[in-house]
């Protein structure tokens, strides 16, 4: 089924939506989740509330690229979900170590969220991003987006996990530079544990 037929089976409020989406999004979703949470019952509990977030959503919304939204919301309830969690206790070190290298780059969330307008923020990155080559995308997008262990990542990418590992710096390096230069002032917060 095609995406614009579910969305419009989201907007006529019909209950198949649910089921339609979850054929063919629900695999999409749970990898998501769980590179996020680690744990198979979390992660059921994050792409059902996926489903309950988007049926609420849709209308007002009308997504264009369906698989984006859902994995936008897949991804943000996770991490709200690993939060409430403390996930440290089941697992969860990657999603710490993914969250505390952006942090070095552009503080903790709650400093982002209280000085700058995310939506320019993300413009910025998205043209950082665009200017790098495909596999500093690539692996950029894994690690941070996906939150794929290092290791994951280089067997995907068929590299070894030190070049990960190095893309991975050099790239938030530039990347402060980059935001430093497009007037972005960071105040870095060590991490909380």
């Amino acid at each position: 089924m095609e995406d614009f037929e579910i969305v419009e089976m989201y907007w006529d409020r019909n209950e198949n939506a649910i089921a339609q989406t979850d054929r063919k999004y629900g695999k999409y979703c749970r990898k998501i989740a769980y590179s996020i949470l680690y744990n198979r019952e979390d992660t059921e509990e994050s792409v059902n509330d996926t489903w309950l977030q988007a049926w609420n959503s849709i209308p007002p919304q009308r997504p264009e690229k369906l698989s984006a939204y859902l994995g936008k919301l897949c991804r943000n309830i996770s991490i709200n979900l690993y939060e409430k969690l403390n996930a440290l206790k089941r697992g969860g070190e990657n999603t710490d170590a993914c969250l505390d290298e952006m942090a070095e780059v552009v503080g903790q969330s709650s400093d982002v969220e209280e000085h700058l307008d995310l939506s320019l923020l993300t413009d910025c990155i998205n043209v950082f991003l665009s200017r790098c080559d495909k596999e500093t995308r690539t692996i950029f997008v894994q690690r941070y987006w996906y939150m794929l262990p290092v290791k994951e990542i280089a067997k995907e990418n068929r590299i070894t996990e030190s070049k990960v590992k190095m893309n991975l710096s050099r790239c938030r390096e530039k990347l402060k530079t980059f935001l430093q230069e497009e007037g972005y002032t960071m105040s870095i917060t060590p991490p909380k544990f």
